[in-house]
């Protein structure tokens, strides 16, 4: 096929030693040329757009688009002004997309897509966040050492109330109630979450709530959130820690586990908040230290970035393998848009954009020392 390449996706790719219709796992095959009109006009968007569409195909995407992203190559793309692409920024500066009013649309768009596909991606207690490579060799005992060391963190004992913001299918729930006698309150904003988190709970001191953060009342011994701040924006950070203090005790601890990133500050990629997770926003350091004031003290902050790369790797092996018996009920467009979200995922990890941070605080004047905790191996 005869490619004719825009000058700025050439010397980008060039640059990233990617090559079209070359022969490595990693170059890039042209299937229709309108992709790269789509890409200059679209950026990030258009990229993924014409890989769910059949536009272009590689045999090792991650590998590609980490190659990329270690050359910030959306920010260059993005740089070639677009209405499209100022509009997604001045919305994102300007508006409160993670307003109460909109809480529950990630849920509904992403968390509620099918929970078979979520059984068949992630490990058995189907844990949606990174899970603590240091010592494990499997998915699953990579998520198993990540809840104990959260537990851990949070030196939970037998009878603490724990409140679980962004509980997920009530994996974190289930595994400190049977494994350290706590006492929890899951809160998700996924009708498909709390159904199946409900049943996996039966039987455990665990209460699974539908409900926004903002809305929640009571007093815990300990708060935990795992992969939820990425979905409470930078205009609501301190609502969040303010909802945090009022709901935890004085001698309390709270541990929050999110993805995060370095300055500056930059937009949501536009693919991911049309496609993933709408009205998403991945914090900075700044931002998370402006916004706990007087109120909340940092104990800890412990950075495993690296780990979601092969977190990632794990869901996609899964993904694949279960593929083909997904496929007749979710349809070709929606396994590339899968694939590509697991690829552009480890690529962020990969290039070292991306950070996997947990943050233990207690409230100001908690008046004891805390100990850092870090997984040993058994």
């Amino acid at each position: 096929m005869d490619v004719k390449i825009p000058a700025l996706i050439a010397d980008i790719c060039t640059k990233a030693d990617v090559k079209f219709n070359g022969s490595r796992p990693w170059d890039i095959r042209v299937n229709d040329n309108r992709t790269f009109s789509r890409v200059l006009k679209h950026g990030t968007l258009g990229l993924g757009e014409s890989y769910m569409d059949g536009w272009w195909d590689c045999d090792a995407p991650d590998d590609m688009l980490s190659r990329l992203a270690t050359l910030q190559a959306d920010a260059k793309i993005s740089n070639y002004l677009n209405p499209g692409i100022v509009l997604h920024v001045l919305r994102s500066r300007f508006t409160n997309m993670q307003s109460a009013r909109r809480a529950f649309q990630v849920g509904e768009e992403h968390y509620d897509i099918g929970n078979d596909v979520f059984a068949a991606m992630l490990d058995p207690r189907m844990i949606y966040s990174c899970g603590y490579w240091e010592y494990a060799n499997s998915l699953s005992q990579a998520q198993e050492d990540k809840l104990h060391m959260i537990c851990r963190k949070l030196e939970l004992t037998r009878g603490d109330r724990l409140l679980d913001i962004g509980c997920g299918w009530g994996g974190l729930a289930a595994f400190a109630a049977e494994h350290y006698g706590a006492e929890v309150t899951g809160v998700t904003i996924s009708r498909e979450q709390k159904a199946l988190a409900d049943t996996r709970c039966a039987g455990l001191p665990v209460d699974i709530q539908l409900a926004d953060y903002r809305s929640l009342t009571g007093t815990y011994d300990k708060i935990v959130s795992v992969g939820m701040f990425e979905h409470v924006g930078h205009k609501n950070y301190a609502t969040f820690f303010k909802t945090v203090r009022q709901l935890i005790r004085p001698q309390g601890l709270f541990l929050l586990h999110s993805i995060g990133k370095t300055p500056p500050a930059t937009e949501p990629d536009r693919w991911f908040d049309k496609y993933i997770f709408p009205n998403g926003y991945i914090p900075t350091p700044g931002e998370i230290t402006n916004s706990l004031g007087a109120i909340m003290e940092i104990e800890d902050w412990h950075n495993f970035g690296h780990d979601y790369d092969l977190t990632l790797q794990g869901w996609r092996d899964n993904f694949d393998r279960a593929w083909p018996q997904l496929a007749a009920k979710y349809g070709p467009r929606f396994g590339r848009m899968m694939q590509y979200y697991l690829a552009a995922s480890m690529a962020n990890f990969r290039s070292g954009r991306g950070k996997l941070w947990q943050l233990v605080l207690t409230p100001t004047g908690r008046g004891r020392a805390y100990r850092s905790v870090r997984l040993q191996p058994s």
